[in-house]
């Protein structure tokens, strides 16, 4: 019989939990060898699915078009279901029979479907919130920027710019790999009063926000070079925005990460 709890688990895999439920899950996790497996099975067949399905993205003349659409449909209960009915109906007449359907329902799909950023933020809020939980936090403890940043080079797809910022507050605590948008990321591990802030880098341009929120938590992201980064925490932005300005700074001063 399935664990009662594996609904909840999806749950957290798609970031619909807020921070206490998310760790309710994460703590059943620990000692729940199904939902651990059904957490872990569902982040490869995502991984999978990104790395080997086709994606294609409509362009801005096509996104605008649906946005108008959906827009004349302000007030009705059955605003997107009556777009999707006109979108089929359009796709029906135009390709007769089961093809026309699919297509139909595929370009519905290709054009609603969820941003990028959407995903990468629930990535990242679950990265972050897993590595709350007791001995997952870091992979390689150590305030010294050169043990960090060598181990980065055999566990993680990039080697970031690491530094230890204690003088100014952001205390270097250690490293570890994690997982974002289906590849290996390095996260570089600071202590900032009683908060813990993830520094997760990996190699990508995709459009995040510069500040978001999930569940209590902040994200504020930024791109060097090749390299993507955001800092995950439950501190307040600004304290966030000081650390990213520190390693910014960092890199700025000739200590440049390589293009990965």
């Amino acid at each position: 019989m399935a664990c009662d709890k594996a609904l909840s688990v999806q749950a957290l895999f798609d970031g619909e939990l807020d921070a206490t439920a998310s760790a309710e899950i994460e703590r059943h996790m620990v000692a729940c060898a199904e939902c651990d497996a059904l957490f872990k099975d569902l982040a490869s067949t995502r991984a999978a699915l990104r790395e080997h399905a086709p994606y294609y993205r409509a362009d801005a003349a096509l996104r605008s078009s649906v946005a108008r659409a959906l827009a004349k449909e302000t007030g009705s209960r059955d605003a997107l279901g009556a777009f999707f009915a006109r979108t089929r109906q359009f796709w029906s007449g135009a390709i007769s029979g089961a093809a026309g359907a699919g297509l139909a329902a595929a370009f519905v799909m290709f054009t609603v479907m969820a941003p990028v950023d959407d995903r990468l933020v629930a990535d990242l809020t679950g990265a972050h919130l897993r590595s709350l939980m007791a001995d997952h936090l870091i992979d390689v403890a150590s305030s010294d920027h050169h043990t960090v940043k060598p181990w980065f080079a055999g566990h993680a797809d990039v080697s970031p710019p690491v530094a230890d910022f204690a003088a100014e507050g952001y205390a270097l605590i250690g490293g570890r790999a994690d997982y974002i948008d289906g590849r290996r990321a390095a996260v570089i591990v600071y202590r900032h009063g009683k908060h813990v802030i993830n520094v997760f880098a990996w190699a990508g341009r995709e459009a995040l926000a510069n500040e978001t929120e999930r569940n209590g938590y902040h994200i504020v992201a930024w791109h060097m070079d090749d390299l993507a980064f955001a800092a995950v925490s439950d501190t307040a932005v600004p304290e966030i925005e000081g650390l990213k300005r520190l390693i910014v700074g960092e890199t700025q001063s000739g200590n440049k990460p390589p293009t990965p």
